[in-house]
């Protein structure tokens, strides 16, 4: 398939990365191609210098408002604009057809795309499943949500490269066209419900990673928890190739990806594929050879070999504020896994560690999360858990709950500096100081990049402080 011959009038919505990275690549485009681009930022943009620019190079920028005026051929909306929001419908009201970035950037150059979603793990698998392919001879970049917006690269994309995208719920809710050669749903757990209206319509927008696919294709589906059992059933239903994950029990299904006797092997139409052994992947976790049985799927399908798959599994680490390795100070090790951002991280993070060894951080901005699977999982794999911030209070109040007396240590204190320290006075030799907060940082920080880094930061401070005693 052959992109969009022409766009005709094309607005788009949002001044943060996807609208600026959007409106630059239109206006590079010649005027066969694209009649006007008008980009509007939202009620709370202001002109700066991106935008002094694009209106240089032909762009109609539009600050302040919400309310769009005019008609429109194509609108494209960013990611952190919700379906239902005033904003997104003026362009419904304005615009005879509107996407996402990642549906626009496939329109552009459709071949050869993979698409990775999941409530976690995506851009470990994402990152993961890049590497893979190019250990197996492919050229491959990743993505999305990973941080590159694909329509960035379409311009200089070599057309045997592969677009390795994670793709986020908010992305996906959007699109209609999407059609990769090979998609993967990991996981499906609450988050981001405030966005979508309700769960229902969460776990909809991630099955729609599979909308376009055919029997040519190769849909790759969790088979550990209930709403990915359940797009199993619809997608077999639909004569797809459903390639069945799972790390505790081997599906029996013609395509396959799972352990045996601890290592990790994948079943393609009915060929079986012995990789290594999970013990010996530098990724930590239940979660992380999930992770890897998913890019492993994906390499050997698009047809990389065992051994080159089996040589990329064991050259990969950790990645960034994924249960990443900061410190030993005294025998105690320090973990900062600020992306946990919902409790489901947690509970698979935890599995990364030995039973009874762990002081977990626990805290950030409150989501209004249901906490009763994360509290008796804190309660049954922790040694103590340090609650802060806006949400401290109510997750020690779950723990306490759950854990009934049991044993486990549940303190509050105001900050995550304040936790560290706290955490610090708990932890005896051998012990795991464990930053997986279960939270989003809006409360003190950023993002999770900047609550990870400070982390960091902390633990580097305490490691210079007890090493001059």
């Amino acid at each position: 398939m052959e992109s969009i011959s022409s766009l005709g009038d094309v607005v788009v919505l949002g001044l943060g990365k996807t609208g600026i990275g959007v409106a630059s690549y239109l206006a590079d485009l010649s005027p066969e191609r694209v009649g006007s681009v008008t980009l509007y930022g939202g009620a709370s943009s202001k002109e700066d210098e991106q935008t002094r620019e694009l209106s240089q190079r032909g762009v109609r920028v539009v600050c302040g408002t919400e309310n769009l005026e005019g008609s429109y051929d194509l609108a494209i909306v960013s990611p952190g604009i919700p379906m239902g929001s005033a904003f997104f419908r003026s362009a419904e009201e304005h615009a005879k057809n509107v996407m996402g970035e990642p549906e626009f950037a496939w329109s552009e150059s459709p071949d050869r795309w993979v698409a990775i979603t999941g409530t976690n793990g995506k851009t470990t698998t994402t990152l993961l499943t890049t590497q893979l392919l190019k250990v197996g001879g492919l050229d491959a970049q990743a993505v999305g949500n990973v941080g590159t917006l694909a329509t960035s690269c379409v311009a200089d994309r070599d057309p045997n490269s592969w677009f390795v995208a994670e793709l986020s719920s908010f992305q996906l809710a959007v699109t209609r066209r999407l059609h990769p050669r090979v998609a993967c749903l990991l996981n499906v757990t609450p988050d981001h419900l405030e966005w979508h209206g309700s769960m229902d319509e969460y776990a909809l927008a991630k099955e729609r990673v599979f909308a376009n696919l055919n029997q040519g294709d190769l849909a790759i589906v969790s088979d550990e928890d209930e709403w990915c059992r359940s797009a199993i059933a619809r997608l077999e239903a639909r004569g797809l190739r459903v390639c069945h994950v799972s790390v505790h029990c081997p599906p029996k299904a013609q395509n396959a990806a799972y352990v045996s006797d601890g290592r990790l092997m994948v079943r393609l139409d009915g060929v079986e594929h012995r990789l290594v052994l999970a013990q010996n992947l530098s990724i930590k976790g239940d979660h992380n050879v999930q992770n890897a049985l998913a890019a492993s799927c994906i390499a050997l399908e698009l047809g990389v070999s065992e051994g080159a798959v089996s040589h990329g599994l064991l050259s990969f680490q950790p990645l960034g504020h994924r249960i990443e390795p900061c410190g030993n100070i005294d025998g105690v090790s320090y973990v900062n896994d600020s992306k946990a951002t919902n409790v489901d991280a947690v509970e698979k993070a935890l599995t990364a560690f030995v039973p009874g060894r762990v002081v977990v951080l626990l805290g950030g901005h409150d989501k209004g999360t249901e906490l009763s699977t994360l509290a008796h999982a804190v309660s049954a794999r922790c040694k103590a858990a340090v609650c802060y911030g806006e949400a401290g209070g109510r997750i020690a109040q779950a723990l306490r709950v759950a854990d009934d007396g049991m044993g486990l240590v549940v303190e509050e204190v105001p900050h995550m500096a304040d936790a560290l320290e706290c955490a610090r006075s708990l932890a005896s030799e051998g012990d795991v100081v464990l930053l997986s907060p279960a939270c989003s940082s809006f409360d003190e920080f950023a993002n999770y990049l900047q609550r990870g880094e400070e982390f960091k930061r902390l633990v580097a401070e305490l490691a210079a402080r007890e090493g001059s005693r």
